[in-house]
């Protein structure tokens, strides 16, 4: 690396060590815009789920163009170009996941749909030990555990009294890989690209995967109430551009191993908002659930390794 970048680059790991509370920001901002995404999908309830994906990514996608023009007038695409199977698998995977998903949830129950979806930081944190080889402490084991222990009560005590196996529950599981994929691509993508750079193919890409999804299987694109098509609008605009960039940035500076299971907690809130938004009241046992949810959390986050500093050529650039 040249002197001036290697200046550069050490200039840039200080001002991230300065500011470590800014990824954590950025993923708390992140879980309480995906939080409304179920009660986006919820309100768009004449819209397949497919479609209502689709257009979410489209919304974003037209949001972030501009920002995606400018950075790469200024700055050029440069030696990433290489690298652009990255958000373009991150893309794939996040429109297969999206899909299987809003398939799953008009197959199987909804709370049961979302535990399967959230079993992605398992298949995280083992792809992170097994493959890349990545020390994680006996802490960071006990903290999944009491997550998804805690996700369970929350989200699956329907399921642990009534269990069921359909297509639904297999689709959700599959969910599931998709969504850990997205995860383990885009802490190698973010390593390469800068957060709105790498977010914007991300989201071109899965609106394009999407509509072929949709075309493939003729699901009306057009035709919906006015509030579907604000629904649309929120999940754009709040789920998508607040929700996925906040955690792409995130994942530019956490790994993937503790941001997956953090991002847990948004289902949590999802059942807290859907008492006043959708009438849907807490039991005993969803609260006790939500609390081993945030303990568990809080676990995972102190075996956590200092923020990484942004080395790259393009993390050298300023974020937005």
């Amino acid at each position: 690396m040249p002197m001036a970048s290697a200046q550069q680059a050490d200039e840039t790991t200080q001002i991230s060590s300065h500011r470590p509370w800014l990824p954590y920001l950025a993923l708390l901002s992140g879980i309480l815009a995906l939080s409304l995404s179920s009660l986006f999908v919820r309100w768009a309830n004449d819209a397949p789920g497919p479609v209502t994906a689709f257009y979410r990514m489209v919304v974003a996608s037209v949001v972030f163009l501009p920002f995606f023009f400018r950075r790469a007038q200024a700055h050029g695409l440069g030696a990433t170009r290489r690298w652009l199977f990255l958000p373009i698998l991150g893309g794939c995977f996040t429109a297969l996941d999206h899909a299987t998903w809003s398939i799953a949830l008009h197959e199987t129950r909804i709370a049961t749909a979302t535990l399967m979806n959230n079993l992605a930081p398992l298949w995280v944190g083992l792809f992170a030990a097994l493959i890349w080889r990545e020390r994680l402490r006996e802490r960071f084991w006990l903290g999944l555990a009491l997550t998804l222990s805690g996700a369970t009560l929350v989200l699956g005590s329907d399921f642990i009294y009534r269990p069921q196996l359909n297509r639904g529950n297999f689709l959700a599981l599959g969910s599931s890989l998709f969504y850990a994929a997205y995860f383990l691509t885009t802490q190698r993508g973010r390593e390469r690209f800068p957060a709105l750079v790498y977010i914007f193919l991300v989201t071109a890409t899965a609106s394009l995967v999407l509509l072929g999804i949709n075309l493939a299987s003729a699901q009306p694109l057009s035709g919906f109430a006015p509030s579907t098509y604000l629904a649309f609008l929120g999940a754009g605009l709040i789920s998508q551009v607040i929700g996925y960039f906040s955690v792409a940035y995130a994942l530019g500076h956490l790994p993937a191993a503790v941001v997956a299971p953090t991002m847990v907690a948004q289902p949590v809130l999802t059942a807290l908002m859907a008492i006043p938004l959708a009438g849907e009241p807490l039991n005993l046992t969803q609260v006790v659930g939500g609390v081993v949810v945030l303990g568990g959390i809080y676990l995972v986050n102190l075996s956590t390794p200092q923020a990484k500093g942004k080395t790259t050529a393009q993390e050298l650039q300023p974020e937005i």
